[in-house]
């Protein structure tokens, strides 16, 4: 699941691109994951003709502000991806009804999963790919959508100026359980999942099931400070493309270059040279170095 590196991606990159722009037309084949309003027609005739005025992401949320005091919510989910581009029906389908008009990364496999398609102002279209058919996508009243209780219990922003130290150790302390799970709860930090909770414990040496109880004051720093320089470096990167993920051009994040445990069960850590192991907590998998992230 794209996780906050990845959907900051997709944010930045689409805001040198549609802002501006007006919702011409829209198609899908899996209204099912048009989730507001639930009948695709009513959301068809709600979108038409609205200026995007700005983008924008709360957690794994995509949000663009649209004339009309509306608010469009794209969650990617498990295999979702935001593409922009120009494609035709494909005469003979082969994966997916849409072709490509240019060569290039759009045409990879992972790309030509594609499900909705907003006709954008400009001869521009904006589609979303996703193999599973999980994503979530909601038309909302603006002041509704940022006062809903799905927004109003998110947590803190850990790369927003305000998230301080201080005010990381004031909603830690208020938690009990193993430090990767509270890592992963959207209502206590938003943004982080599977892949970045193991690379952030990786980076502090903490193992993660550690309880949060038992965790020290330095330990939390190391845990702080871990976050935001794997989350920033993420984002330079472009994000990790391990499954799904692919930026609006259809391209791969180069965070693989940096990945340390998720997903490198079986190889030597590249900082002892001790074997990753992987657990699991949750329902999740936990990589981590046994002899680095001791509990």
């Amino acid at each position: 699941m794209p996780e906050l590196p990845e959907v900051e991606t997709t944010v930045n990159q689409l805001k040198k691109k549609v802002p501006g722009r007006t919702f011409i037309n829209v198609w899908t084949d899996a209204s099912k994951i048009i989730k507001k309003p639930k009948n695709f027609e009513e959301f068809k005739k709600n979108i038409k003709g609205k200026k995007i005025q700005k983008i924008w992401r709360r957690g794994k949320n995509i949000i663009f502000d649209l004339s009309g005091g509306l608010s469009l919510l794209i969650h990617q989910k498990l295999t979702g991806h935001l593409l922009i581009g120009n494609w035709a029906t494909q005469r003979v389908p082969r994966i997916g009804n849409w072709e490509p008009l240019n060569k290039g990364p759009l045409q990879d496999l992972v790309n030509r999963y594609i499900h909705l398609i907003f006709w954008l102002s400009g001869d521009l279209m904006l589609a979303l790919s996703d193999l599973r058919k999980f994503a979530k996508v909601e038309l909302w009243n603006q002041d509704e959508l940022e006062n809903s209780k799905e927004f109003k219990e998110l947590g803190l922003e850990p790369l927003e100026k305000d998230f301080t130290f201080e005010k990381f150790k004031e909603v830690i302390a208020k938690k009990q359980g193993k430090i990767k799970q509270i890592l992963m709860n959207q209502n206590v930090i938003a943004g982080i999942g599977n892949i970045y909770s193991d690379e952030i414990l990786w980076e502090a040496k903490i193992h993660p099931f550690q309880n949060i109880s038992k965790l020290k004051e330095d330990n939390l720093k190391k845990i702080y400070e871990a976050m935001k320089k794997i989350l920033k470096k993420a984002i330079e990167l472009g994000g990790e493309s391990i499954s799904d993920f692919r930026d609006t051009e259809g391209k791969k994040g180069r965070f693989d270059i940096l990945r340390k445990v998720y997903r490198r069960e079986g190889e030597k850590c590249s900082r002892c040279g001790t074997i990753i192991k992987r657990i699991k907590i949750g329902g999740r998998s936990a990589h981590f170095c046994p002899k680095c992230q001791k509990i």
